[in-house]
């Protein structure tokens, strides 16, 4: 039926699929399904921001009207999604933990909006605040962030990372679900932002493209609990700044300079300024003709 190599090869694949310390094929897989939690996802947008992503026609409906209905086809996608987390024998938790989400969301409604006016106030390059819901990476991240955030409190598995990882993929911005953000955070530009797990961000901070808030390697690790820095209030960092260790905090009002590399705290109201690498210039010597 099938030629020896292709039979071969095929031999080869279904022993790899034995041996291997996952399963790899098999229908009896309890997953939640990515392409409904990111259908999710569109589903919260339509929720959070009505008049920019939600279906005109409903929108005929009263306010409170349009938003209980969406809120419970939510929350019946959602106790699907975490029932197929959640071991087979914890799966009668799932509508207590789809609902205390939704109870979380008008919460989550509210620091988005700081986040828009930060952003806003903050990017002298933005027009409005309707072309950054409909077009910044930064808020976009965000969005998906302090969603899978309620989740990743609640201890649901996989649905947040799926969440964040979708965000990563469409955005390059890198923020882990675990993170603790405050109000009114603002992300420029944004690729390439990487925020750890236990990163703690304080209210009123602005991330520049390329900065990350990461873990040192674990064997230098001296909190094991609480692997990425600690970032105060009012704190700006610009691009390309990487700020690593559980024990680093920077203080409230501290500016960090573009290409910083810390491992160690900075005070409050601090300026880290980095010196500027001295050019060197030689003459191009022309090739001959």
């Amino acid at each position: 039926m099938y030629e020896e190599h292709i039979r071969a090869a095929a031999r080869s694949m279904a022993e790899n699929m034995q041996r291997s310390p996952v399963p790899m094929y098999g229908k009896g897989l309890r997953l939640p399904d990515k392409g409904a939690v990111i259908g999710l996802l569109k589903e919260i947008r339509r929720l959070v921001f009505p008049a920019y992503y939600g279906d005109p026609e409903l929108m005929t409906l009263l306010a409170e009207d349009y938003t209980a209905l969406l809120l419970e086809r939510i929350e019946g996608q959602l106790t699907r999604q975490i029932a197929l987390a959640l071991p087979e024998e914890q799966e009668q938790r799932a509508p207590m933990l789809a609902r205390e989400v939704v109870e979380a969301l008008p919460g989550v409604q509210r620091l988005l909006l700081t986040d828009l006016d930060a952003t806003f106030e903050s990017d002298p390059a933005a027009n409005s605040k309707e072309e950054i819901l409909f077009a910044y990476p930064g808020l976009f991240a965000i969005f998906v962030y302090r969603v899978a955030h309620e989740l990743y409190l609640r201890q649901i598995p996989m649905i947040p990372r799926i969440m964040s990882e979708y965000a990563h993929s469409r955005t390059g911005i890198d923020i882990h679900p675990g993170a603790q953000i405050g109000a009114h955070f603002f992300i420029d530009h944004g690729t390439g932002i990487v925020v750890g797990e236990t990163t703690v961000i304080g209210e009123n901070v602005k991330l520049y493209q390329g900065v990350t808030l990461g873990a040192l390697s674990p064997r230098k690790a001296s909190l094991p609990g609480k692997r990425h820095p600690t970032v105060g209030s009012d704190v700006t960092i610009y691009s390309g700044a990487s700020i690593l260790g559980g024990e680093t905090t920077i203080g409230d009002h501290a500016v960090v300079a573009g290409n910083a590399f810390l491992t160690d705290s900075v005070a409050e109201d601090t300026q880290v300024v980095i010196r500027t690498p001295e050019p060197i210039y030689r003459e191009r010597k022309h090739r001959e003709k």
